[in-house]
């Protein structure tokens, strides 16, 4: 019997392997009983990033736009502790794009660390925003985009 070869554990990098920063402040409420953020707020830093830069790009319109980015797939690892009042520095990069799919890749990191003290990622699929059909990026979309990459 072969056994499958064991994973790679993911490691924190460095803020230099991002494109892309916003801060972003922690707040009272994200911690919790273990003195920590949560892991499931770690998801709302990440959409605020990418969706503060798509509105920053021009490629949003809350409301009004008429393709939308819905989240299929998302994942984290985390690496150290991030508590309130810590301010995120969200690091954004571009991974793929497809013809109607975009991964984002994310790093958030404490204050003034030099790594990540999480590391995650963030499918979206490009809909209309009535139909919910996939929706083909736009040459402006994908010009935006590459600057990620």
């Amino acid at each position: 019997m072969t056994r499958p070869a064991p994973e790679t554990r993911p490691t924190p990098e460095s803020r230099n392997a991002y494109k892309h920063f916003q801060a972003m402040p922690t707040r009272w409420a994200d911690n919790d009983v273990y003195g920590h953020v949560n892991n499931s707020v770690y998801y709302f830093f990440f959409d605020t990033l990418v969706n503060e830069w798509l509105i920053n790009q021009g490629l949003l319109e809350i409301g009004k736009s008429e393709t939308v980015g819905l989240v299929v797939q998302t994942s984290c690892n985390f690496f150290a502790p991030i508590t309130y009042p810590d301010i995120i520095h969200g690091g954004l990069r571009v991974s793929k794009i497809g013809s109607s799919s975009v991964t984002y890749e994310i790093g958030l990191f404490a204050n003034e660390d030099p790594t990540c003290a999480a590391k995650g990622h963030f499918v979206h699929v490009y809909v209309n925003e009535k139909t919910r059909r996939p929706s083909k990026l736009t040459d402006q979309m994908r010009a935006e985009l590459q600057n990620l990459t």
